[in-house]
C-alpha cells in the first residue's frame, strides 16, 4: 500500500512538473514607478470552479466560486511573451471575468501603440490595453447639540447635510461600504471600531499612512459621540479599506489599472453594499468590466467627479454610478450630484484633524447618506437611491442635486407613505 501511494505521489509530481511555474510576485512598485513602459493583457482562463462548502457566502450578495490559473491560459501567456518579447512584470487570475491578467513591460525603444495594434490583432488576446494611470480627487486644504465631539460644529458638510437630525432616523448600522483609495491610519482614534478589514494592493512607497484615505473615511464614519474630534456622516457604517493607491513624493495620490483591478476584484468578491471610488481618469476596458459586474451585483458605488465637472472616463461615466462633483465646482448637468467639498474638517494621520478639499470628500458625504438610507431601507436600488437623493435635495431643475442626509430620509418615508396607501397588488 505504501508502495502504491509513493507510486501515486510521483505520478502527481511529474504531472505538475509539466506545467509553467506560477507567475512571481507582483513587481508593483517598478510597475508604479513608470507606466507608460507597461501593456495590459488578458486570456481566457477556461478554468472549472472549485466549489465552496454550502452557506459560505456572505450577506445577502453570492460570492463567486474560487478559480485558479489554469494550464490552458499559462500556456497561452507564455507564447504570447515569447512571441511578442514581452516581460511579464505582474500576473493573476480575475475570477468574476473568467480571465487571466497579466501586465508586461515592452523591451526599451519599442514603440507601445505599435505592440497594442499587433496584440489586439491576436485572437489568443481577450483584452489589451495601457496601463493607465488614475489620481485621488482631493487636496488639503452648527451640528446638533447631542454630539460631544468638540469639533462638530465646524464640520460644514455634516451640517450643510442635516446629518444630526437625519440620526433621530438612521445612522447606518450595519451597513458595509468598501472604501478603494490610499492607505489609511487605522489607528485614528476617531476611526477605532469601524474599519473591519485593510486590504493592500499598492506599492510601498511614498508615505506610509495615507492622509486621502483617512480624510474620506472621517468624513464616512468617524466615530460620534466619543468627546473626540469630529463626526461621520453614518458613524454606524463598517468600512473595509482597498489600498490601490499611494502618494508620490509631489504629494499627489495615483493608482493604476494593475492596483485598481486588484482591488476591484477583491471588492467584488466581498460583501460590500456601497464602493466609494473617490478617484478618476481615462477609460479603461478592464476596469469598466470590473466595474459592470459590481453594479450588476446591485452594489452602490459612488464616485468622484474629475475637477473639470464633466463625467467621463473611468469611473464616473458608468451608467448607474452615482457621480459627486463638490458644490461650487463646474456644473455637470442633472447626471451629477453636488455635496460639500470645501473646507471639509476631517481626520488626518497620526491622530490629528485637518481641512480638506475636493470631489474626493463630496463623494464621502454622498456614500454616508447613502449608508444611512439603506440602514432604514436595505432593499433599495441605485436608481431608487439617486431618485431619493433628487427628491431630498435643493437642485434647481437641470442643475446638480445638491444632497442632503435629512432630505432623503424625508424623501423616503414619504415614498414609504404613499406606498403604504397602495393595494397590496400594486405594491
Amino acid at each position: 500500500m505504501k508502495r502504491l501511494l509513493a507510486f501515486a505521489l510521483l505520478l502527481w509530481l511529474a504531472g505538475c512538473a509539466g506545467l509553467p511555474p506560477p507567475a512571481a510576485v507582483p513587481a508593483v512598485a517598478a510597475v508604479a514607478e513608470d507606466s507608460a513602459r507597461y501593456i495590459v493583457l488578458a486570456v481566457d482562463n477556461p478554468v472549472e470552479a472549485i466549489s465552496r462548502r454550502a452557506g459560505s457566502s456572505l450577506g445577502a450578495y453570492t460570492v463567486p466560486p474560487r478559480y485558479v490559473v489554469g494550464s490552458r491560459a499559462a500556456a497561452v501567456v507564455a507564447e504570447l511573451k515569447r512571441d511578442y518579447a514581452l516581460n511579464e512584470a505582474a500576473a493573476w487570475p480575475i475570477d468574476a471575468l473568467g480571465l487571466h491578467c497579466i501586465v508586461v513591460e515592452l523591451q526599451p525603444g519599442r514603440s507601445r501603440d505599435a505592440a497594442l495594434e499587433a496584440l489586439r490583432r491576436d485572437t489568443r488576446v481577450r483584452l489589451a490595453q495601457p496601463l493607465h494611470e488614475f489620481e485621488l480627487h482631493g487636496r488639503t486644504s452648527g451640528a446638533e447639540p447631542q454630539y460631544n465631539d468638540p469639533y462638530a460644529s465646524l464640520q460644514r458638510g455634516f451640517v450643510e447635510t442635516g446629518a444630526a437630525q437625519a440620526h433621530r432616523v438612521s445612522a447606518g448600522r450595519g451597513v458595509r461600504i468598501a472604501v478603494v483609495d490610499s492607505g489609511i491610519d487605522a489607528q485614528h482614534p476617531d476611526l477605532r471600531g469601524r474599519l473591519a478589514t485593510v486590504k493592500d494592493y499598492a506599492p510601498v512607497q511614498g508615505e506610509g499612512v495615507g492622509v486621502h484615505a483617512t480624510q474620506v473615511a472621517g468624513v464616512i464614519a468617524a466615530v460620534g459621540n466619543n468627546a473626540l474630534g469630529i463626526v461621520g456622516i453614518a458613524p454606524q457604517a463598517q468600512l473595509s479599506l482597498y489600498r490601490a493607491c499611494w502618494h508620490g513624493s509631489d504629494g499627489i495620490g495615483r493608482c493604476n489599472s494593475l492596483t485598481l483591478a486588484k482591488a476591484l476584484a477583491a471588492v467584488i468578491q466581498s460583501d460590500a453594499q456601497v464602493v466609494n471610488l473617490s478617484l478618476g481618469g481615462p477609460s479603461d476596458p478592464l476596469l469598466e468590466q470590473l466595474l459592470d459586474v459590481l453594479l450588476k451585483q446591485g452594489r452602490l458605488v459612488v464616485a468622484a467627479v474629475p475637477p473639470d465637472g464633466r463625467r467621463r472616463g473611468f469611473p464616473t461615466a458608468a451608467e448607474g454610478v452615482l457621480a459627486v462633483k463638490a458644490s461650487g465646482m463646474p456644473a455637470g448637468g442633472e447626471r451629477v450630484l453636488a455635496a460639500p467639498g470645501h473646507d471639509i474638517l476631517t481626520l488626518r494621520p497620526g491622530g490629528g484633524y485637518d481641512f480638506a478639499s475636493g470631489a474626493s470628500l463630496a463623494a464621502a458625504h454622498v456614500s454616508g447618506i447613502v449608508a444611512l438610507l439603506l440602514a432604514a431601507s436595505p432593499q433599495l436600488d441605485a436608481a431608487q437611491v439617486l431618485d431619493l437623493l433628487r427628491s431630498g435635495s435643493r437642485a434647481a431643475v437641470g442643475e446638480p442635486a445638491q444632497v442632503s442626509a435629512i432630505g432623503a430620509l424625508e424623501a423616503l418615508d414619504a415614498a414609504s407613505a404613499r406606498m403604504a396607501q397602495l393595494p397590496p397588488a400594486a405594491r
